[in-house]
């Protein structure tokens, strides 16, 4: 089968570099091609009618042409710009965490429509939440799960029992909690709440419309971020960049 030389899809951009003295070459999260990068030429010239088009986190129509090293734009139209994410510097920045999150996990040209419509809903859902916190939980959690990388929070990694309603333990390196018998085994687990063990469960497995419901205090949210941190840390071997902005922001919040 002939494989199209100009090809049409919708696409969110995850991240843009700059190239020579007007081109950009953009980072794509496409729902049936996944991940891709395509070169967008004149975009940085001031009278450019397609740089607007191609903000970061900006939902697009594109339509491209194949390339030997780099597919390249041709026209663009914009799906949703997110306006007000623009608006409010914690929620942007929440988003942009949200891209390099699906950015880092994911290698070109592997299709997961999943991936893509949660982090499309997530973008959606960050326009019309004023803190975002327990949306980035849920977007984590269901990421990872999209991904292969669904965190055990029901049995025992280690003895495979059910988990008692009890305080247990996370493993970064396991995958999942484990249980006060079992604790030991894994010097570096730290301590997981029943309260952050509940949310988790929520976040894991049921529709955003319930999880937006519960109300989480600022102590619990932070229990949950920093396992979840350390378990995507060690997955990626590396800390988000995004990160580290975050903490910034919310420390001057």
């Amino acid at each position: 089968m002939t494989v199209p030389k100009i090809y049409k899809t919708e696409a969110i951009v995850l991240k843009h570099v700059n190239l020579k003295e007007a081109d950009k070459i953009l980072t794509l999260y496409t729902p049936n091609m996944g991940k891709l990068s395509a070169v967008a030429k004149g975009v940085r010239r001031p009278k450019s009618k397609t740089g607007g088009h191609l903000e970061l986190l900006s939902h697009c129509a594109l339509m491209l042409t194949r390339g030997r090293n780099l597919d390249t734009v041709n026209q663009v139209q914009t799906i949703s710009s997110f306006l007000p994410l623009r608006e409010d510097l914690w929620r942007a920045s929440l988003a942009l965490y949200a891209a390099e999150m699906v950015s880092r996990f994911t290698v070109e040209h592997v299709e997961n429509y999943p991936v893509y419509r949660l982090l499309l809903d997530t973008l959606k859902r960050l326009c019309d939440t004023p803190d975002g916190e327990l949306t980035l939980r849920f977007f984590e959690l269901n990421l990872l799960a999209h991904l292969g990388y669904q965190p055990e929070l029901y049995d025992c990694i280690s003895c495979k029992k059910p988990l008692e309603p009890t305080e247990n333990c996370f493993s970064a390196s396991g995958g999942g909690v484990l249980c006060p018998a079992c604790r030991d085994r894994e010097p570096l687990a730290r301590p997981l709440s029943l309260n952050a063990l509940k949310v988790m469960r929520l976040c894991q497995q049921s529709e955003y419309a319930k999880v937006r419901s519960v109300k989480v205090d600022g102590e619990l949210m932070l229990e949950m971020e920093s396992l979840l941190r350390g378990y995507i840390r060690y997955l990626l071997e590396r800390e988000v960049k995004s990160v580290d902005w975050l903490d910034r922001l919310r420390r001057e919040r």
